[in-house]
């Protein structure tokens, strides 16, 4: 059996099951010896039961199937919709083809040789050839969840997928407008091999550097966002800037496409965060309170933010600080209490509103859909806070056996060693991506929109 991610603590009310389990059992034995003592004859030998198979909870692995599921609602026709809405006209068939493309070509990959690399058996060793394209999962195999409880392996598999697979799409909202999408599926392919794969198992798997840590990230705020931000940013600067960027304007051709989007990404992060409990508990309960308050803080401070600076609140602010509060909750959603992950929402989105509006211009980089300014960043508070907000004294679930200074510093080496990783890994990628098949497209199809050079179609008539 597979164990995942990390926890500490036990809860009360198993070790008092436990403590009567084990009471029960002393009374019996001394009975059973009892009456064997005062019997003339004695007694004939009892064959040891054998030992019954681990069978999955049929209500957590409901639950698991149904966030799955949510999580593939958040790509398509979520993300796609998020950021084909933020394009040019021009551009949107092609934005929804590269997130689709990549997160399809991921979910392959996953199957083939990710789930080995990420989570190989025995004890979760960090690449397997015996477990290769599945090899040993049958329906019948099951994987941990965080009590003694288990569901289905194939059920885990797929909701692991789809983790990698919208991480892979996440990254292509840096780099629309201007990329090849013979280069997106390449670069997917590797970049899933030797940077995805490996922080997943680093993170979320026994054995794995940053798990043994002690690292806390329950739903993925290094593993996801800050792995897609560092990573799209690294991209965008090999690619280099529109054409036209940052002086002709490049204004979204359809809000009320990313604010569909926006609400389909809220709503299928219900699934992203409380499924990463692995059962239907009061834990994915304080994940999913958590998703609603963060976001909701989040989505107000960014346009508390856009009045201070002396604009109108937009409904472009109110996605923005939708995605920036999603983000910041993911590694607390169940690693804090409600008010906890309030405070996260506001600060990531007041830290994500600054690296949008001014850091990206000071810094003259072209993320176009600003990947590296709201998953990135707030990731980066996301993830070190959450060291903070574990805390029981602020409301947290924590036993308080680690202190809030050790944490934090650890949450500090996960977000260093992730950044790192990423950036490192995704420059040897685009190296490699631009001497086989190129990066950019030609000015012409830049211009013309790459719906018509690239798909040969248009989006709209």
């Amino acid at each position: 059996m597979l164990q995942t991610t990390f926890r500490t603590g036990l809860r009360s009310s198993r070790n008092i099951g436990a403590f009567a389990a084990t009471a029960f059992a002393a009374s019996s034995a001394f009975a059973q010896d009892v009456a064997e003592a005062a019997s003339p004859i004695a007694a004939p030998p009892v064959e040891a039961a054998a030992e019954v198979a681990a069978v999955a909870n049929p209500g957590n692995n409901a639950f698991m199937m149904m966030a799955t599921i949510l999580v593939l609602l958040m790509i398509l026709p979520g993300l796609a919709l998020f950021y084909g809405g933020l394009t040019r006209s021009k551009n949107m068939l092609s934005t929804l083809t590269q997130v689709g493309g990549a997160a399809s070509l991921a979910m392959l990959i996953w199957v083939m040789w990710g789930y080995s690399t990420a989570f190989g058996p025995e004890g979760n060793a960090f690449f397997s050839w015996g477990n290769l394209f599945l090899s040993g999962v049958t329906p019948d195999s099951t994987a941990a969840t965080f009590s003694d409880e288990v569901i289905s392996e194939y059920v885990f598999v797929s909701f692991q997928m789809t983790f990698a697979a919208i991480t892979a799409a996440l990254v292509v909202g840096a780099t629309v407008e201007r990329i090849k999408f013979s280069a997106v599926m390449l670069f997917t392919a590797i970049w899933l091999t030797i940077v995805y794969f490996p922080i997943a198992h680093m993170v979320w798997a026994e054995g794995g550097l940053l798990f043994d840590m002690g690292a806390l990230d329950f739903a993925g705020g290094t593993v996801v966002h800050i792995n897609a931000g560092v990573s799209a940013l690294v991209l965008a600067m090999f690619l280099g800037k529109r054409k036209g960027y940052p002086t002709e304007p490049m204004p979204p051709h359809s809000l009320v496409m990313t604010m569909i989007g926006t609400g389909l990404l809220w709503v299928g992060w219900f699934g992203f965060n409380a499924g990463s409990e692995l059962e239907a508990d009061g834990t994915a309960g304080l994940a999913m309170i958590n998703t609603f308050v963060a976001t909701a803080a989040g989505a107000l401070t960014w346009m508390l933010m856009e009045r201070f600076a002396g604009h109108k609140g937009s409904a472009l602010g109110f996605c923005s600080g939708v995605i920036a509060g999603l983000v910041a909750v993911t590694p607390a959603a169940g690693n804090s209490g409600p008010f906890g992950a309030i405070v996260l929402g506001i600060l990531a989105s007041v830290v994500a509103y600054f690296a949008v509006a001014k850091l990206k211009a000071k810094l003259g980089y072209d993320d176009a859909l600003d990947v590296f300014g709201i998953h990135g960043v707030a990731g980066i508070v996301g993830a070190i806070g959450t060291g903070i907000v574990y805390q029981p004294g602020l409301g947290g679930p924590g036993d308080g056996s680690v202190a809030m200074g050790e944490q934090v510093v650890i949450q500090i080496i996960a977000v260093a060693v992730a950044i790192a990783w990423a950036a490192i890994g995704t420059a040897i990628v685009a190296v490699i991506v631009k001497a086989l098949t190129g990066l950019r497209v030609s000015e012409d199809v830049e211009r013309e929109g790459l719906d018509i050079g690239e798909h040969g179609e248009r989006a709209y008539n």
